[in-house]
């Protein structure tokens, strides 16, 4: 059974970011730990992308569209578009992978504006003790993303200008000579220049899209301890005040951070679009 609710405003925040997971890990790195919250709604919200356009391409008609097929057309375009102004070469893959990444991305942050303590009460009362609905406010999820664009990325790279050429890109730029000893003699420094930032090109993807929504999801729990406070001085003018000002500030939250988890998920879209359109190009 779960454990009792927390009543402190700082139980009440650790309680709110912690996973539900299968055990304790027993180091900062540990494979063997898993998020069954963030697998869940990983997996629910991927089927809830590909169930809802998967219907929407079954039920589109030439004639007067739905407003679901207007909406789903409307996105459908808009990625189309950003991916043609960004890559000019052809690939089959990019622009469904765009379109996937952005709206899975997006599900991923719109869990955050769910009022912080429905989903995890329901779990509460179904016998979990912890639940965090948010699965980009897991760094194994963000960077489990971005790892499947570095090996594409690296895919591509092979594909399009052989082992060799991939491998000129990191020895044979930005220092070069037209003596061949000295050519070599700059291979080490190249390659610390150069494998630094592709390098960092994961790990920038995550924790951009971890460091925005964590961010996020704290101010939401930083205002609903002023909810805390407020139940408890509803005796009081300052706890009615109090829950105003929660209110309010929330609402003002909530509107702004819609834009917030839209930009995030344009912006990993984007990005993969374009490391993806440098791993066709040849220089």
């Amino acid at each position: 059974m779960a454990a009792e609710q927390p009543s402190s405003a700082n139980e009440y925040i650790l309680h709110h970011l912690t996973f539900l997971q299968n055990k304790e890990p027993s180091g900062i790195v540990d494979f063997s730990v898993i998020h069954w919250d963030s697998v869940f709604f990983s997996v629910a919200l991927a089927i809830l992308f590909g169930g809802s356009f998967y219907l929407a391409a079954r039920k589109a008609t030439t004639g007067v569209p739905t407003k679901f097929q207007n909406f789903v057309e409307l996105i459908v375009e808009f990625i189309d578009n950003q991916v043609k102004d960004t890559f000019h070469g052809t690939n089959k893959l990019l622009a469904p992978l765009a379109l996937t990444i952005f709206c899975w991305v997006f599900l991923f942050n719109a869990m955050d504006v769910l009022p912080v303590d429905l989903l995890p009460a329901i779990a509460h009362r179904a016998g979990f003790e912890h639940l965090k609905v948010v699965p980009s406010t897991d760094l194994n999820v963000t960077f489990a993303l971005s790892l499947s664009v570095f090996v594409l990325i690296i895919y591509y790279s092979i594909k399009m200008k052989g082992l060799g050429g991939f491998l000129a890109e990191f020895t044979l730029q930005p220092f070069s000579a037209k003596n061949p000893v000295v050519k070599v003699l700059l291979i080490p420094a190249n390659l610390i220049l150069e494998i630094v930032p592709f390098i960092a090109r994961p790990i920038s993807l995550s924790l951009r899209l971890y460091g925005n929504l964590f961010a996020g999801e704290m101010i939401f729990l930083l205002l609903a301890v002023l909810t805390l406070q407020g139940m408890e001085q509803l005796g009081s003018a300052g706890g009615w005040g109090l829950l105003v000002a929660q209110f309010v500030l929330a609402l003002l939250w909530a509107v702004f951070h819609l834009l917030v988890i839209t930009l995030q998920a344009f912006i990993f879209m984007v990005l993969t679009v374009v490391y993806l359109a440098m791993a066709h190009e040849h220089h």
